[in-house]
């Protein structure tokens, strides 16, 4: 007889150490105790959070909103309160949902805005700050498909942020962007003697737990006509901003049905303009007309393979002016470019070994942009909740709200290269694909999608290319080296990629160059029916995975 008793303490699942104590009571009975203490680090802290709101009974929507909130503390270069979100949400019945609550231009923009768009990566300001949609997207996100109340999402943040947050190793290497600066948001992450914060050390967002304790007690309504509003205002038009109350208290969340292309055996669900899964999906539809298979990466086809997939890649982004709010623009060419007939055209424009000036792709330049935060649900009910966040580009406008601790976005960058006019109240075109792909055939699901800004198409399309048709397992498609076209269709490789296949397209004629690091990121959560879900979670980031 043996009785074995488990003791768990327990400050989340991540990091484990346990010991087991058997003590002998007789020859025949025995008493084995195994004692674990667990504790979570910050690579895996939201995480933490989301098993926690799982096991507490919340949804996969619950779980994915505390594991935003969380990260908008974890990882607040590129995302956070101050920002915008989209949903893509597949209900267990089948119907895909999508939940638009990006940002919008303020009734004031400045009318010469446009003309700055030079300048807008190296000079971000609160002049590019579009109205925050994330928490109202939180809000009706909830209100469809919430479990638990308001308040209990946002608890274990509101207790991590008060003990305060190690500096990971990936804020630590964004911090430097801030090393030169004398700002509040500088401040923020620096010593009173003015020395930069580095990794392992702590930083309190005192503001910020305040803002989320009262937006925890009084709903999103705090943050958009309550105290919160009125203080993030005032320090927005302190610093020279245009927003107004009148702009929060009108920002209105979007609900639509998802846009859907046919992929090998999949149905592929994504989010509408001015999201990028159109672009996406021209890209994915380009790529199957090739008919790939294994062989495609063999010596002698793998160029070829990668010459193709460039070339879709500058179209795309020659594509990408079609991608604007419907409310404002018509969709009626981002809906041509969906479709197969239109694939097979560009196809035809696609040569083996020549690649052409910008001209050739009808490409404006664009700015490039590295921010965003993406998180991949799957409930064992069958809701699938793939959502992307982002305020842009890294630590968005730089501008923090020094009363509120939020940080604000710098979306309206979004529209430089893309239009000649914004409107108040037009969201501006995004990068963000959050995506849900089902085979009805193999009752198999695929919750997938990115972070990295522009960089969030080549991530996806990457890794979806991978998957579907050259053989690689799930993990092998998301961890591969990528290949990045930026908005000036310069070829980007990550460190690893082949050489020699880097050298070939570099003498096809293809501008080359190796960034120091990439901003990419892809988390996909997979299951067939009645076998275990695979959730796999990009390392570039440091990111993992959780279940229970």
């Amino acid at each position: 007889v043996c009785v074995c008793v488990c003791v768990c303490v327990c400050v989340c699942v991540c990091v484990c150490v346990c010991m087991y104590v058997c003590m002998y009571v007789s020859v025949s009975v025995c008493v084995c105790v195994c004692v674990c203490v667990c504790v979570c680090v910050n690579v895996c802290m939201c995480v933490c959070v989301y098993v926690d709101i799982l096991r507490s009974g919340g949804s996969a929507v619950d779980g994915a909103i505390a594991a935003l909130i969380c990260t908008s503390v974890i990882n607040p270069q590129s995302m956070g309160l101050g920002g915008g979100v989209i949903f893509t949400i597949r209900e267990k019945n089948g119907k895909v949902k999508i939940i638009n609550a990006r940002e919008t231009a303020p009734k004031l923009v400045h009318a010469d805005l446009l003309s700055m768009c030079s300048n807008v990566t190296d000079s971000p300001g609160v002049h590019w700050v579009g109205v925050p949609g994330e928490l109202r997207g939180y809000e009706r996100a909830h209100r469809l498909y919430g479990r638990l109340p308001w308040k209990r999402l946002f608890e274990p943040t509101i207790r991590l942020t008060r003990d305060g947050v190690r500096i990971s190793a990936m804020l630590s290497r964004y911090l430097l962007i801030l090393q030169n600066k004398h700002t509040p948001l500088s401040a923020l992450f620096k010593r009173p003697n003015g020395e930069l914060l580095k990794e392992g050390d702590m930083v309190k967002f005192e503001k910020l737990t305040e803002t989320l304790q009262k937006v925890a007690d009084g709903g999103a309504q705090e943050f958009y006509i309550g105290e919160v509003a009125r203080t993030l205002i005032s320090d927005i038009q302190a610093a020279g901003g245009t927003l107004t109350m009148d702009d929060l208290k009108s920002y209105k969340v979007t609900e639509s049905d998802a846009w859907s292309v046919s992929l090998d055996k999949y149905r592929m669900f994504f989010p509408p303009p001015p999201a990028g899964g159109a672009i996406l999906s021209f890209i994915l539809n380009v790529m199957e007309e090739y008919e790939m298979d294994p062989t495609s990466l063999h010596v002698g086809e793998k160029v070829l393979t990668y010459q193709r997939y460039v070339e879709a890649c500058k179209f795309a982004n020659g594509f990408k002016h079609w991608i604007k709010d419907p409310k404002f623009s018509s969709d009626k060419e981002a809906q041509a470019l969906i479709k197969v007939d239109f694939a097979k055209h560009v196809k035809a424009m696609i040569s083996s070994d020549i690649t052409h000036d910008t001209q050739y792709y009808n490409v404006t330049p664009l700015a490039d942009t590295q921010g965003t935060t993406h998180i991949s649900v799957l409930d064992e009910d069958g809701t699938a909740v793939s959502v992307t966040s982002t305020i842009n580009h890294i630590f968005g406008s730089g501008v923090l709200s020094p009363n509120t601790g939020i940080i604000l976005n710098n979306e309206l960058a979004d529209f430089c290269g893309r239009t000649k006019h914004i409107h108040p109240g037009e969201q501006p075109p995004s990068s963000m694909a959050p995506v849900v792909l089902y085979a009805s055939t193999e009752k198999h699901i695929l919750v997938i999608g990115a972070s990295g800004g522009s960089m969030i198409t080549t991530g996806m399309a990457m890794a979806l290319m991978n998957y579907l048709w050259l053989g690689k397992t799930l993990k092998e498609s998301i961890a591969s080296p990528v290949v990045y076209v930026d908005g000036n269709n310069t070829l980007g490789f990550e460190n690893k990629f082949d050489k020699d296949v880097i050298q070939a397209l570099q003498r096809i004629g293809h501008t080359i160059k190796t960034p120091k690091y990439f901003y990419n990121t892809v988390n996909a959560v997979s299951k067939h029916e009645d076998e275990c879900v695979n959730a796999i979670s990009d390392k570039r980031k440091m990111g993992g995975p959780a279940g229970y």
